[in-house]
């Protein structure tokens, strides 16, 4: 049973920190990515549509995406999505082609987007440690129902203290990367 409860706690701080990269992805480097545009929903004949499975993304080059929708008429329905989403781009349309161009990052901007990405460092950390309390309040239970000895808790929840330690270096490993990430010019 405690071992059941310590794998469980390992899974889902791998997922916050999976989560975490996910999240980071996001976060615009001025280097073109596809996975900047995942998130974008497309209006594909009456129903939203991941952008992915309208059309094809492509990085043409260190600054810019290309966009090629798979039928015709779908070119002014990305092309809006685009511009009706959180990224603040403008796309460029050229016939069937759609091309978005990524400007360089400020200085400025790239000071906020480093807060932002701490803060989604510090989110994970907090789930992380959510998830820690939570096997420990486990642990104590089986110990309530006598199911288990108070030095088998001790210890599980020691080994629980070091897969928490271990996930959060995991979160500031992948914070520090994206920072150098940002601040590269």
């Amino acid at each position: 049973m405690l071992n059941e409860i310590k794998k469980d706690a390992q899974t889902r701080m791998n997922k916050s920190v999976e989560s975490l990269r996910d999240a980071l992805v996001k976060v615009r480097t001025g280097r073109a990515n596809t996975a900047l545009v995942d998130h974008i929903k497309v209006n594909y004949y009456g129903s939203d549509m991941p952008l992915s499975q309208v059309a094809s993304v492509a990085v043409s080059d260190s600054r810019s995406l290309t966009i090629t929708p798979w039928e015709k008429p779908m070119v002014s329905a990305v092309e809006k999505a685009i511009i009706n989403s959180d990224l603040g781009l403008t796309p460029n349309t050229a016939g069937t082609v759609i091309r978005i161009n990524l400007p360089a990052l400020t200085e400025e901007r790239r000071k906020e987007l480093t807060k932002v990405v701490h803060a989604e460092g510090e989110n994970a950390k907090v789930a992380i440690r959510n998830i820690r309390r939570d096997a420990n309040n486990q642990f104590r239970e089986l110990l309530k129902e006598k199911e288990v000895s108070e030095d088998d808790v001790r210890r599980s929840e020691e080994e629980v203290q070091k897969i928490t330690d271990a996930a959060i270096k995991d979160v500031d490993e992948v914070v520090r990367a994206k920072e150098q990430e940002l601040m590269a010019v």
